[in-house]
């Protein structure tokens, strides 16, 4: 399946916020330090916001769940 982009400054401002900050970085092995650069996609029916850890610059990957 081909990812189909998606508008992530559609989301509420705090939404988008929680987001930034509720990051996992494979590189520095560490949660939540944050994420910049945000670019939304979907992905097979998931929902991710990929960008840069704030603290090394690689890539970080959420994957976003929506809750019922």
């Amino acid at each position: 399946m081909s990812r189909i982009e998606r508008n992530f400054s559609l989301r509420a401002e705090d939404e988008q916020q929680d987001f930034l900050r509720q990051t996992w970085c494979n590189t520095c092995q560490e949660a939540d330090l944050g994420m910049t650069a945000p670019v939304e996609y979907e992905l097979d029916g998931r929902i991710f916001i990929e960008g840069q850890c704030v603290r090394c610059g690689d890539t970080a990957t959420t994957e976003i769940v929506e809750e019922d």
